[in-house]
C-alpha cells in the first residue's frame, strides 16, 4: 500500500528480521524504482563525520577534507535513502535532518551554497524510538516525520509459521552458492529449528543453514542446532520437571540439559536410538546423546 507513495516509512524490527529487504521491496515497488536505493549505516559512521555523509563538503571544510565529496542526499536524488539504525544519528543533526526532511534542501559542509533534493526517506531501527523520545534522546519532530507509515518486523520466535519455507529457500540459496547438493529437509529438521528462540532471526537462520550444507553428507541435513543445545531459551512448556527459568551459571546450563535428558528419557521409555528414541526427540545424534548419557551418569535409566 505504502510503496507507490512517496511517504517516508519507519521499518521497526530486531537485528536479523530483513529490515533492508523491507526497504528494498518498497523502493522496487514505488515510482523511485529506475533510480537509486542508496544505503547509510548510521551505525558505522563516525559521530564527527555524519553532516559530510549525509550532505558532503568540499574541499578544505576541515582536515582531511583533501577533494570535493558528495553526500548520500544528493546521490539519493530522485530516488530512495535507506537510513539504517537511524537511532544512532547525533541529537545536534538531527535539526539539519529534519530540515532537509520538510524544505529538501541542505548545504554541503563549508559551502555556503543551498542544494535542493527530492528524496524519499525509508528509515530503519532496532531501538524503540519514542522511548528515546521521551528520553530527551531523539527528537520527537523527527521521529513524527520519519514514522508516517511504520512497519514493524515480527522476531522469528513470534512467525515460527516461516521457519519452513525460509529454511527451504536458504537450504536451495546455500547449495547453489557453495556448489553442493542440496540436503533433504527432514519433519525432525523443521521441528529442530522450530525449537529455537532465534535471537538472531532471519540472518541467523540462514547461517545455520548454510553451516549445515557445508557439514552434511549421504544427503541428511546435520543442523548441529539441536534444542538441547538452546535448553536455555525455550524450556518444554509441558514439562513438569523442566527447569522454570534461564539458566544463571555453568552450573545451571549442565543440571538444565541433564533435566531435558532425563524428560526425553522418562518419555520414551529409556530408548536412545530409533525415530521414538530420546535422540529423535531432542533432535541429537543417538551417538552424541548415548555419550553425554554416560557422561552424566545416566546410564541405569537406558534399558
Amino acid at each position: 500500500m505504502v510503496a507507490p507513495t512517496h511517504a517516508n516509512v519507519l521499518i521497526l524490527g530486531e537485528s536479523g528480521t530483513g529490515k533492508e529487504l523491507v526497504a528494498r521491496a518498497i523502493h522496487d515497488r514505488s515510482p523511485r524504482k529506475a533510480a537509486a536505493l542508496v544505503r547509510v549505516n548510521c551505525a558505522s559512521v563516525p559521530r564527527e563525520l555524519f553532516e559530510s555523509e549525509f550532505f558532503g563538503h568540499v574541499r578544505g571544510a576541515f582536515t582531511g577534507a583533501v577533494k570535493d565529496r558528495v553526500g548520500r542526499f544528493q546521490l539519493a536524488n530522485g530516488g530512495t535513502l535507506f537510513l539504517d539504525e537511524i537511532g544512532e544519528v547525533p541529537l545536534e543533526l538531527q535539526s539539519k535532518l529534519l530540515r532537509v526532511l520538510q524544505e529538501g534542501q541542505f548545504e554541503k559542509v563549508g559551502e555556503d551554497r543551498t542544494r535542493t533534493v527530492d528524496v524519499r526517506i525509508i528509515a530503519a531501527t532496532n531501538r524503540d524510538l519514542a522511548a528515546e523520545v521521551k528520553a530527551g534522546h531523539f527528537r520527537e519532530d523527527l521521529y513524527y516525520r520519519l514514522s508516517v507509515f511504520p512497519i514493524e518486523l515480527p522476531p522469528l520466535r513470534d512467525r515460527l509459521e516461516d521457519i519452513l519455507a525460509l529454511a527451504h529457500h536458504f537450504l536451495q540459496q546455500s547449495a547453489r552458492k557453495l556448489r553442493a547438493p542440496a540436503p533433504r529437509l527432514t519433519p525432525a529438521n523443521v521441528r529442530e529449528l522450530q525449537s529455537n528462540d532465534w535471537p538472531g532471526n532471519v540472518r541467523e537462520l540462514q547461517n545455520v543453514i548454510e553451516r549445515a550444507v557445508i557439514r552434511s553428507r549421504n544427503g541428511g541435513l546435520e543442523l548441529g542446532h539441536s534444542r538441547a543445545s538452546n535448553i536455555a531459551r525455550r524450556p518444554p512448556p509441558t514439562t513438569d520437571s523442566a527447569p522454570k527459568s534461564a539458566p544463571a551459571s555453568l552450573h545451571d546450563l549442565k543440571d538444565h540439559e541433564r533435566a531435558f535428558i532425563l524428560e526425553a528419557l522418562a518419555r520414551t521409555g529409556g530408548r536412545i536410538y530409533g525415530p521414538n528414541g530420546a535422540a529423535a526427540l531432542l533432535g541429537l545424534k543417538p551417538t552424541t546423546l548415548s555419550s553425554k548419557v554416560h557422561r552424566m551418569g545416566l546410564k541405569k535409566v537406558v534399558p
